[in-house]
């Protein structure tokens, strides 16, 4: 049984929503998001990375990064651009990506739950990064970016969201300039209110599809409050932490690519050779570059030229979980053995570039400073659910979601 419960979200008003709405902090860097910045003083990125406000030198763990934050978010709410609700409310977030719409439901969810494995995870944490939104939260003494929750679908819960869609008028409803239209509605009706919070309780688990680090970070600030506060009810707000969960029908994985320095010092035709040991290597003549279309498929550009990879059988288990994802299957016939990483998640020779940029972008890179790329068939969301069922971990850099949820369009008060 799942808990997702209705908060008082402290929120852009309805002139103000596209002016503070951003992307999420961790998916540029401070540069970037010192150019993305100007000339937008409510942006949330003031509030999500503070160091723009700050001396370039800063380091980005300085404590005056986490003190600026707060203080940013503060002014939002003391120059009248966010007002916290008056009563507890759920809130429906639509958003359209060319022509693909993904529509889910912003609430809180429970600390306890996390910690009991209601709510599943399917990858590691690294410490820095934890620590970072740990002191983050607690500096704030708020959720400020949103966990991306997804369910396996439920009747009741879409029946609900669609009525209230259809019947009401929306509060925020605007493009940004990538063109994706974002729009919120405000379930402010206590009865409708409860129905979906009841109807969440008939979910068994909930699965973190992108937020790792900020949903363990929001759960340890929970229990740090705790600490704080033997007494506590369970019914504080340090008790649940800012999600948006999505059945699995409204969302879509997109691919997450490989590029790599060099080709372990052979030669394309003995680097061909050993590939095939694992893999069936034949010669994409298509136009443009070769996507997968199929799992256990796999794309390779190297020397001005796409290869299409198909995995032999009998290289991988079919009945692991984790074994028989293509980003496996990639790393443990071809990456570990012909290129002797270990870990991709340290190694520089390795680079992961986000199907949004296309596959023109692997090329780009093998231009560039890579030589050689590898374009992927997606992860599904069934296998991200048998993995976090199982208990497993899937590799680094397996999923990317698009569009990204933005931040500052809701904020949860931890009292």
């Amino acid at each position: 049984m799942a808990i997702f419960k209705s908060f008082m979200a402290v929120r852009p008003t309805n002139e103000n929503a596209e002016k503070v709405a951003a992307l999420p902090y961790d998916v540029m860097n401070s540069q970037e998001a010192r150019e993305m910045v100007k000339g937008k003083p409510y942006s949330f990125l003031h509030v999500d990375k503070a160091e723009v406000d700050l001396d370039e030198s800063i380091d980005i763990y300085d404590e005056k990064v986490y003190l600026k934050a707060r203080e940013n978010l503060d002014k939002l709410e003391s120059e009248g651009i966010c007002k916290q609700d008056e009563k507890p409310c759920f809130y429906i977030y639509r958003q359209i990506m060319k022509g693909r719409s993904q529509t889910g439901l912003v609430g809180c969810a429970s600390i306890d739950d996390y910690m009991n494995n209601i709510i599943k995870k399917h990858e590691f944490t690294r410490a820095d990064k934890e620590a970072d939104r740990i002191r983050h939260v607690d500096y704030c003494d708020a959720n400020t970016g949103p966990i991306f929750l997804t369910y396996r679908k439920n009747d009741a819960i879409s029946e609900i969201i669609n009525d209230w869609k259809e019947t009401h008028s929306p509060c925020y409803d605007f493009v940004t300039d990538d063109g994706i239209a974002n729009t919120v509605w405000v379930v402010d009706c206590d009865k409708v209110n409860a129905k979906l919070q009841s109807a969440f309780e008939a979910i068994d688990y909930l699965y973190i599809a992108d937020g790792h680090h900020r949903c363990a970070s929001a759960v340890r600030v929970g229990n740090m409050r705790r600490d704080a506060n033997p007494d506590y009810t369970g019914d504080e707000e340090f008790n649940f932490f800012l999600a948006v969960a999505f059945p699995e029908d409204e969302l879509e994985i997109m691919d997450y690519n490989r590029v790599m320095k060099d080709i372990a010092g052979n030669t394309k035709d003995e680097f061909i050779l050993k590939l095939s040991e694992k893999f069936t290597v034949e010669s994409y003549n298509g136009n443009g570059e070769y996507k997968p279309e199929s799992k256990h498929t796999f794309g390779m550009y190297l020397e001005e030229k796409w290869y299409k990879l198909t995995a032999k059988e009998g290289t991988f288990d079919e009945n692991d979980p984790v074994g028989r994802l293509d980003v496996s299957i990639l790393q443990n016939n071809c990456i570990t053995p012909i290129f002797g990483i270990e870990d991709p998640r340290t190694d520089k020779r390795i680079d992961f570039v986000g199907g949004i940029r296309g596959l023109g972008e692997l090329e780009r890179r093998c231009h560039s400073d890579m030589v050689i790329a590898f374009s992927m068939y997606p992860t599904s969301l069934e296998d991200l659910m048998a993995i976090a069922d199982a208990g497993e971990v899937m590799p680094p850099k397996s999923t990317w979601f698009e569009p990204k949820l933005l931040s500052g369009l809701f904020i949860h008060k931890l009292r």
